[in-house]
């Protein structure tokens, strides 16, 4: 009899799939909804099934703005609730399309329909390092989470359907430690869980990491890295954060360059 090990389990990353089945969890699967199957990848710990639940939490939790999914304001005491139905709800009068749809229904067809990153060759750093970056990456064990490309499944939109997605996610939940923790509990996702952030477009980004610590690439990198406490088990990534550490600043400005030019 032989054992298959897989490569992140080398490194320590095992990822929380799990399926939400009668209020419990069945490890050991991808994170599924219960009711159909469907993954849960929307948001930082994949709450969210779908792109316009996503849209309508967003609208209700980070602009007040409630709406058809979301009804009710996040402060809950009736002398607050100021307008008693929702902000925002699709118009059931109109004769077309998209009027009629809701802001949170527009919402989600612009995230749905935006072009991917295009990644540069050559910046910055030149071809050379970015291309050496790449491999480093790989190496170091990077990509055992920020798996460089996913595949689209069917989809009514042919533009949608079977297409490569090269997001460097595996939209899975990891324990990340108490370093990152915010103790916050989002579905089945613990205080210290969160999904694989997709790291396309991450050159045009100015802060990093779920709360927006640091504006420091080299310092999200490190943040990864933690060692557990009485509450929180230890991070997935300390040992490809080592892996990394280990490499001479040649190399770490290779994947510094890798990573901005996505």
């Amino acid at each position: 009899m032989t054992l298959e090990i897989k490569a992140g389990e080398l490194f320590g990353i095992l990822g929380r799939p799990n399926r939400v089945v009668s209020g419990r969890a069945i490890t050991g699967s991808t994170n599924n909804n219960g009711n159909d199957g469907t993954i849960a990848r929307f948001g930082w710990k994949a709450q969210n099934q779908t792109l316009l639940l996503f849209s309508g939490e967003a609208y209700n939790v980070e602009m007040g703005i409630t709406n058809e999914l979301f009804q009710q304001e996040r402060e809950q005491k009736p002398s607050c609730q100021f307008v008693t139905v929702p902000n925002n709800v699709t118009d059931t009068e109109a004769t077309t399309t998209p009027a009629g749809l809701s802001a949170i229904e527009k919402f989600a067809f612009f995230q749905r329909f935006l072009a991917p990153p295009t990644p540069s060759t050559d910046t910055p750093g030149g071809a050379t390092s970015i291309s050496n970056g790449r491999s480093l990456f790989v190496s170091t064990g990077c990509a055992l989470c920020h798996t460089p490309t996913l595949k689209t499944g069917d989809s009514t939109v042919a533009a949608l359907a079977n297409q490569p997605v090269n997001l460097f996610s595996d939209l899975l939940l990891h324990n990340m430690g108490p370093g990152l923790a915010d103790e916050i509990l989002q579905g089945q996702a613990q205080g210290d869980e969160f999904r694989t952030s997709p790291l396309w477009g991450l050159g045009k980004r100015i802060f990093f990491l779920h709360d927006g610590r640091t504006d420091d690439l080299l310092v999200a990198i490190q943040e990864h890295k933690s060692a557990g406490n009485l509450k929180f088990g230890p991070s997935e990534a300390n040992a490809v954060i080592n892996n990394f550490n280990q490499l001479n600043e040649g190399k770490k400005q290779d994947v510094l360059n890798f990573l901005r030019s996505l």
